[in-house]
């Protein structure tokens, strides 16, 4: 049986294109450090391209690590929270759960960059939420609360804690109750 964090494929190619553009948002961030590593940008051009249904789930599955390993080509944690955003954003072909994994590292990205700024997560958080379609936000619905499925992006590992569980449970907390 599949995993309640995979989603369809048809939800998944909806999530594919909020989650890129979450992801996109924070880009400059990593940019400004290692403006020669296209790893990200290219993670984020192949989840839209997955969106549109120019690329298949296998083929993304196998790639689906790479943009996270920019992560590891810069010092900043803004730029590394912008790296794993592109790297979520890119695994949502595997599982769509990972929609929430890039706009909570985008948050996270948007927050260490304007220290200055308090309210600087919480304002990315909000237009990640405004920026939903309700087609997003109705494929994304189902997915377990943060916590409550052990497996997967939305089990008890990074996504859980701190600024990203914060983030994913205020979104989480904006989708309303699932079907049922």
């Amino acid at each position: 049986m599949p995993s309640l964090q995979s989603l369809s494929e048809a939800d998944r190619r909806l999530v594919a294109a909020w989650a890129a553009d979450c992801a996109e948002r924070v880009l400059p961030i990593f940019e400004s450090e290692a403006p020669a590593d296209d790893r990200p940008r290219d993670a984020i051009a192949r989840a839209r391209a997955f969106a549109r249904g120019e690329l298949d789930a296998a083929g993304e599955i196998r790639r689906r690590f790479v943009a996270g390993r920019a992560a590891h080509a810069v010092s900043t944690p803004a730029a590394v929270a912008a790296a794993r955003a592109a790297g979520q954003a890119s695994g949502v072909a595997h599982m769509g759960a990972h929609a929430l994994g890039a706009a909570a590292y985008a948050a996270k990205a948007a927050g260490l960059a304007a220290p200055d700024r308090p309210t600087a997560t919480a304002d990315e958080v909000r237009w990640q939420i405004q920026h939903m379609s309700a087609a997003v936000r109705e494929a994304l619905r189902p997915l377990p609360p943060l916590g409550a499925d052990p497996a997967g992006p939305l089990g008890s590992g990074l996504l859980a804690t701190g600024v990203l569980g914060a983030s994913i449970r205020e979104i989480q907390a904006a989708l309303g109750d699932p079907p049922v």
